[in-house]
């Protein structure tokens, strides 16, 4: 997700506006140190406009 977020020049700042999510629990989900549920990994696709699999790394 960091990697992704950073290819569309996101701050931490952005997701949180564009999510509704805080940035430290954002960041801690890009670190591996927080889970995320449906709705999370949802919100945060459609804020880097990506697919989901992208973000969770499902086939």
């Amino acid at each position: 997700m960091r990697a992704l977020r950073r290819a569309r020049n996101l701050s931490l700042r952005d997701m949180q506006a564009l999510t509704g999510l805080d940035r430290g629990y954002l960041s801690r989900l890009e670190r591996g140190l927080a889970g995320a549920s449906d709705d999370t990994i949802r919100r945060c696709a459609a804020a880097l406009d990506a697919p989901i699999d992208a973000i969770t790394h499902d086939n």
